[in-house]
């Protein structure tokens, strides 16, 4: 009680410090009009709200996709015998090649390069485009934590599973990938915080998402108060992703140290 006491006084102390420096600072009615003006805030953020639910509908597609594709990559590298070795190699390819190219990059090459290629049945929709951009750009990184999680699964629980009897299928459907994925759910919901932050990159291809919205406003009224709304509808989401991640992993520590499962 004491100790959080203590720590609630000290951080309570350094905002108000912060605060002040911040307030007395000579240019600070400059940056509070610029970038803190109450009414620029209720005038823009009706429509960056509106705005903000296609960001959100780009992460609720991306994310089960990119969780299905990341763990068929990471499933693909782990093969081991001769004839899959050309899964193997495509596997880690696509790993080393789209973690190395920027998302922004990723999504323009998508976004322009292939509706330049007027594939007849191919959609031009910006939107798809910059989300499959977002898709192969994560699912390179998660099946690498899909993998980091497979490795970690003690190599005497597939020697106890193959002793029952169990295909190396069935090894790895029914005791390797459920600890695997238990152990690496933290590290995928960093994943996804960063994924619901870079929805905001497939404005660069046009379409009217949050960011998109805060620059439209602050073009008009030269006034950037609406980067403002648009940072704080995001916080709102990502915060309580990672609140939920420090709790999974403080569960986590807590069932180790007590020598059980996750």
């Amino acid at each position: 009680m004491r100790n959080r006491t203590i720590s609630s006084v000290s951080m309570v102390v350094f905002l108000v410090v912060l605060a002040v420096a911040v307030t007395n600072s000579p240019g600070w009615p400059a940056v509070q009009k610029s970038f803190f003006d109450p009414t620029a805030f209720r005038e823009s953020f009706p429509d960056i709200w509106d705005a903000f639910w296609l960001n959100v509908r780009m992460f609720l597609v991306a994310e089960p996709l990119i969780l299905v594709l990341g763990l068929l990559i990471a499933l693909a590298r782990g093969l081991r015998a001769p004839m899959w070795a050309p899964l193997r190699v495509l596997a880690a390819v696509w790993t080393d090649v789209f973690r190395g190219v920027p998302t922004l990059l990723l999504i323009l090459l998508f976004g322009f390069g292939i509706p330049a290629l007027r594939i007849k049945g191919l959609t031009n929709e910006p939107v798809v485009w910059g989300t499959v951009a977002l898709v192969v750009s994560y699912s390179a990184y998660v099946a690498e934590v899909y993998r980091a999680g497979i490795d970690s699964v003690h190599p005497g629980q597939r020697a106890a599973a193959r002793s029952l009897g169990l295909s190396d299928g069935q090894t790895s459907r029914f005791v390797v990938l459920p600890q695997a994925v238990r152990n690496v759910v933290p590290p995928l919901l960093n994943d996804f915080i960063s994924l619901q932050k870079d929805t905001a990159l497939v404005s660069v291809l046009g379409p009217i998402e949050a960011l998109r919205a805060a620059q439209i406003y602050a073009s008009d009224t030269f006034n950037y108060t609406s980067y403002v709304v648009a940072a704080v509808l995001f916080i709102s989401l990502t915060i309580p992703m990672a609140r939920y991640t420090d709790w999974l992993l403080a569960r986590q520590r807590r069932r180790k140290a007590a020598g059980g499962s996750w």
